[in-house]
């Protein structure tokens, strides 16, 4: 999907379906009325005529309107508000995407002065819509014997202002590396476990890095990761016949001497919760606790092609969790790669294993600001549900720039506690720490232990267990969140 602006006369435009938002006030936008005047009133007729009342998802769709180039008007009904909430502006895209898949034209141009989001600007809102549109029009059908019928729409193109129009460009640029990085995070984590495992993401980083000179991908295999002593990840891969990879992206943006941000991805291909297994029902779904890594892959396919000013390292500790006579028991202590000890209460604790030793690797590069994003606990699901990431950190100056990213880029976050009275809930008898804290805080207990591993350099923790995936039902799939959260905080960072 390509996104473009123009600031052309609305009436000598030519496209196949100019689009205009319509409020139930009915009053039409500067862009509108002067579509109105050289289309002989063609738009007032049908408010006349009561054809639409601006109700939101209402649609009237007006076929070769005389004294206009373009082929159709579409009018969207958007409700009362004249300014929409990020909900009813995905609401709206949604509605104009329906009408516009089964038309046979491969552009359609939206009049930007008739839709506005609330609290973001006019490019922003362009950004928005477009990531909509891609959102929208997503498929993954690569396993299916008969593919989904191709549709003709290739160009969504934005109409401005003439002192719009810069701003509105980058915003398009901007919205298509958001959407290319999206789309292989949702293609990652909707890939069956069978073909995505630790080697499938290792290969898949390499591929990336043969392509974009700017890339050096290093895999770091089996007996590498004895050599660190990451023992706590190795641990979590005793019981499956998958080698875990600890990937590792390094992306040069800005010069060599530069701090990076670094971006840690929990990469569980597959978690059958080992010997602490999970129920049957809805194993399937454990296919996406690799979202985590999955993001991080889309995050880097974005920064290459909007070729940010800044160093970024991407870091993907990649596993697979299953129960065998060579799996870790519950009870087993190891020693991380820190050299802290860890009774393991409970083999589905894994993410935080994982993790740990990864989180102890990164020091080396004298990280500007760490973010490790992970699909961690259900106890999230349970506190914030599938809209909202949880998030805590040891920094809250980079915790205020996530809260102030997920923002702009409308895919909420929100901070939870990360007091030291939590802590105590992770001591053992045997060990420096359990991998579990009881069932109380489970979200936050997890990002204790997480915590114990990051006291060099600025941290944050991202827990996307209710928004990397939606469950069940006809729309089942990974959803490419936090994705668009991570490359806003990493926009942001440019000098």
């Amino acid at each position: 999907m390509h996104f473009s602006v123009t600031h052309e006369s609305v009436a000598t435009l030519s496209t196949g379906t100019l689009i205009f938002a319509l409020d139930e006030s009915l009053e039409l936008s500067a862009s509108a009325l002067q579509l109105d005047k050289a289309s002989n009133g063609a738009l007032q007729a049908a408010l006349q005529n009561g054809d639409i009342q601006g109700k939101a998802g209402q649609s009237l769709l007006i076929r070769q309107p005389a004294g206009i180039a373009a082929q159709r008007i579409l009018l969207i009904g958007i409700g009362k508000e004249k300014q929409l909430s990020d909900k009813a502006l995905r609401k709206t895209v949604a509605a104009i995407t329906n009408q516009l898949k089964p038309l046979n034209a491969e552009q359609a141009t939206l009049a930007l002065d008739s839709i506005q989001a609330k609290e973001h600007s006019n490019a922003n809102t362009a950004r928005l819509i477009a990531q909509c549109f891609a959102d929208n029009l997503y498929v993954f059908d690569q396993f299916k014997s008969e593919k989904s019928t191709p549709i003709e729409l290739k160009n969504i193109e934005f109409l401005t202002t003439a002192d719009e129009v810069e701003a509105v460009h980058e915003a398009c640029q901007h919205a298509e590396a958001f959407a290319s990085g999206m789309n292989l995070t949702r293609d990652l984590g909707n890939l069956p476990p069978n073909i995505c495992q630790p080697s499938y993401l290792a290969e898949q980083a390499r591929t990336m890095a043969q392509q974009h000179n700017q890339l050096v991908v290093e895999v770091l295999e089996e007996e590498q990761l004895k050599e660190l002593g990451a023992n706590a990840l190795l641990a979590v891969a005793k019981g499956s016949e998958q080698p875990p990879r600890l990937i590792v992206l390094n992306y040069q943006g800005a010069n060599a001497d530069d701090q990076p941000y670094v971006l840690v991805g929990k990469g569980i291909t597959f978690d059958s919760g080992g010997i602490s297994l999970k129920p049957g029902a809805g194993m399937d779904e454990m296919k996406y606790d690799m979202c985590g890594a999955a993001t991080v892959l889309g995050v880097f396919a974005s920064l290459l092609e909007l070729k940010l000013p800044i160093n970024v390292i991407g870091v993907l500790t990649c596993a697979e969790n299953m129960p065998s006579g060579g799996a870790t028991r519950p009870g087993d202590i190891i020693t991380t790669m820190s050299g802290q000890t860890v009774e393991i209460l409970n083999t589905d604790a894994e993410g935080r294993l994982v993790l740990c030793d990864a989180l102890t690797y990164v020091k080396r590069f004298n990280p500007k600001s760490v973010i490790n994003i992970a699909t961690l606990t259900g106890a999230c699901i349970v506190a914030l549900g599938s809209q909202t990431s949880g998030l805590m950190g040891n920094n809250q100056e980079l915790v205020d720039a996530l809260l102030k990213a997920s923002q702009t880029a409308s895919d909420a976050a929100w901070q939870l506690p990360l007091f030291d009275d939590y802590q105590e809930q992770l001591d053992s008898p045997f060990a420096d720490m359990a991998n579990i804290g009881g069932p109380k805080a489970g979200t936050i207990t997890a990002g204790c232990f997480l915590s114990r591993f990051t006291k060099d350099y600025p941290w944050a923790h991202l827990d996307i267990a209710g928004t990397a995936w939606i469950s069940g039902g006809k729309d089942k799939g990974a959803t490419g969140r936090p994705v668009p959260l991570l490359l806003q905080y990493l926009l942001d960072q440019r000098a």
